[in-house]
């Protein structure tokens, strides 16, 4: 069904879309999908920094009575 959708069709859709919901509130609509956008990206960058520092930090654990046990024998 959608298949059969050309570009007339596509710009009648985008026509009654205006009329229905005026510029303004499209524009508005528009303005607030970019900023989820924004702040998603920003969401998965920053998890993505804290995995890495958590890796990083990440090291060995060994109590130090344990190193010096091993380092007489």
């Amino acid at each position: 069904m959608l298949n059969n959708i050309g570009l007339p069709g596509l710009l009648l859709i985008a026509v009654v879309v205006l009329v229905l919901f005026g510029r303004g509130k499209i524009s508005s609509l528009m303005g607030e999908v970019g900023k989820g956008i924004t702040a998603f990206k920003k969401g998965v960058k920053d998890s993505n920094d804290e995995l890495e520092d958590s890796a990083a930090s990440a090291r060995d654990v060994t109590p130090e009575e344990e190193e010096k046990e091993k380092d007489k024998v």
